[in-house]
Parts: C-alpha cells; sequence; structure tokens
C-alpha cells in the first residue's frame, strides 16, 4: 500500500509530460493515452526498483519506448496529424501582448501557431522527440541523454539539427513554400 501511494506521489504528477511526449512521437491523441496508459502500468510493476531521485525522466524513458513499439506496430498507417483545438494551441503556442486583442492579432497568432506545429509535425522523429524533451519538457541534457539511451553530445547536436530544420520549415512554410523535410544523407542534386 505504501508503495502505491509513493508511486502516486511521486510518478502520476507527470501524466501531462507522458502525454505530451507520446502524443509527439505518435501524432495521435488515442495512440498517446492507450501509450501512455500502457507505461503507466509498466511503470507501476517497476517501481520498486526504481531507485533514483527523480521518476520524470525513468517515467518519460518507459513512454519514450512504449510510445516506438506503438508507432511502429502502426507504421503502415501512420499519418501524421496537427493539433488543432485551443487548449492543445496554449500549451505551446505563443501569447498576444495585449490583453484584449483585435480579431485580427488573433487571426495572425493562430496561423503561425499553425505553422509552428506544421513544421514541428514535419520533422523527423528522432528531432521531433529530442526537441519536444528539451523545449517543451524543459528537461535537461543529461536526462535526455538517458531517455534517449544516448550520449549528451549527440542529444546536443541532434538539438542543434532540430532546430536548424525546425527554422528552415517554419520560414519556408511561413513564405507558403511547401518543401519536405531535408535528409542527412541526400545531397541536392545540381542542375
Amino acid at each position: 500500500m505504501e508503495s502505491r501511494s509513493r508511486f502516486e506521489q511521486l510518478v502520476l504528477t507527470h501524466r501531462d509530460a507522458a502525454y505530451n511526449l507520446a502524443y509527439w512521437i505518435l501524432q495521435n491523441r488515442d495512440d498517446a493515452e492507450d501509450a501512455v496508459q500502457d507505461a503507466y502500468v509498466r511503470a507501476f510493476r517497476a517501481f520498486a526498483a526504481f531507485a533514483g531521485n527523480d521518476p520524470r525522466p525513468w517515467l518519460l524513458a518507459i513512454v519514450r519506448n512504449v510510445a516506438y513499439s506503438a508507432f511502429s506496430a502502426r507504421k503502415q498507417r501512420n499519418l501524421i496529424k496537427l493539433i488543432e483545438d485551443s487548449k492543445e494551441m496554449n500549451r505551446v503556442g505563443p501569447a498576444s501582448a495585449t490583453q484584449d486583442p483585435s480579431p485580427e492579432t488573433v487571426a495572425i497568432v493562430q496561423q503561425e501557431h499553425k505553422l509552428l506545429l506544421e513544421a514541428v509535425a514535419g520533422l523527423p522523429h528522432i528531432q521531433r522527440e529530442v526537441l519536444v524533451l528539451r523545449e517543451l519538457e524543459g528537461l535537461a541534457y543529461k536526462d535526455i541523454a538517458d531517455i534517449m539511451g544516448t550520449e549528451i553530445g549527440t542529444v546536443m547536436s541532434r538539438l542543434s539539427r532540430a532546430r536548424a530544420e525546425l527554422r528552415r520549415l517554419f520560414e519556408c512554410r511561413a513564405n507558403n513554400l511547401h518543401v519536405s523535410v531535408s535528409s542527412p544523407h541526400r545531397r541536392p542534386r545540381r542542375s
């Protein structure tokens, strides 16, 4: 019984972060909810072996593994979807500087937010994941490295590439240019 209350106290408080990571990996609300539920069941079963001080990176590593397993299982039918509802928009989107924004300002902010979400959704999974963990969840590089099972330097380089690609995609979409994500393995052909 004590283990259950300790689990609830330490781990359940990170549900939003778990959902956020699962959503950005799976790009589907229902699948993200399922992944988070499965991850919490796994985390509860393994909680007795948890020996750290901060359960957030530990939990997010479990969520990441569950979400990627779910993603692999549905890879054939995966379609990237955008977040459109106001709750998700307020979580990630920019805030207006005025108290009562004009309808024009609201429309501009919503359009910029939509462009940003499209750009984030257009990133490769590995770049989107590291960007979400750092920028949206505010995790330290070390925690991200632990979650992803890689070195801190690799996290830093992936984050740098993700930011650069996000900037490029956002600028191109803002200029109404439809571009694809650049592949690190393909070089542009010269005419």
